[in-house]
């Protein structure tokens, strides 16, 4: 229930903040992709507890499963899950294409090409924000149990949480420059339609957030 709200909130948000140049022949962008949204974080949520169910499910207690499988593995696939989610709500992008712009602003077609590179881009800064956010302080809590500093089952959560939060806000702007918000391409990745049309050498497009 828990990974079905985080990809929930994280897929909205996702919808909200993409291109919204893209246009479907057979329906609304944004009805398409509520219906591929909620596919996605179904899809997400599920295999993101997955390695929980199975150890729990046939009782793998080991300390290197439950090392694996609570602290190590659950940070990589959630980033990994938060990048396809992503992907698949911001599709139409890719599939149909978004507005390219030269220098001075004026829009010179829609590229298909620009779309995958948004896209790309976007899932990518995803992915390094929540896997760095859920893996750097798993290592961090392992130093602090082994030292015994927070004693008591309460301040281990509490300990984990502020360096959750801690980490979070401090690799969002991180993420958020990694590629920046007005994503440029070259000519050369460019369709040959979009060249014939103009003479400019640099051409820039919306990467969305």
């Amino acid at each position: 229930f828990l990974q079905f709200v985080f990809h929930t909130y994280t897929t909205g948000f996702t919808l909200v903040n993409g291109n919204g140049t893209a246009k479907s022949e057979k329906y609304s962008v944004q009805q398409k992709q509520v219906f591929l949204g909620l596919g996605a974080v179904s899809y997400a949520a599920c295999i993101g507890a997955l390695p929980v169910f199975f150890m729990n499910r046939y009782i793998l207690k080991s300390p290197l499963t439950q090392l694996v499988v609570r602290k190590l593995l659950h940070a990589p696939l959630l980033g990994l899950m938060s990048a396809f989610t992503v992907a698949v709500v911001r599709s139409p992008e890719f599939e149909n294409g978004v507005e390219v712009m030269d220098r001075n602003g004026k829009v010179v077609g829609i590229s298909k090409k620009a779309g995958e590179k948004a896209v790309r881009e976007t899932a990518l800064s995803r992915a390094a924000l929540f896997g760095t956010a859920f893996f750097l302080p798993s290592v961090l809590m392992y130093f602090v149990e082994r030292v015994n500093f927070a004693k008591t089952p309460r301040a281990l959560a509490s300990t984990r949480m502020m360096m959750i939060t801690a980490v979070l806000a401090g690799m969002l702007p991180v993420s958020l420059s990694i590629f920046p918000q007005c994503g440029e391409i070259k000519r050369a990745d460019l369709e040959p339609e979009i060249l014939s049309s103009t003479e400019e050498t640099e051409f820039f497009y919306n990467r969305g957030i």
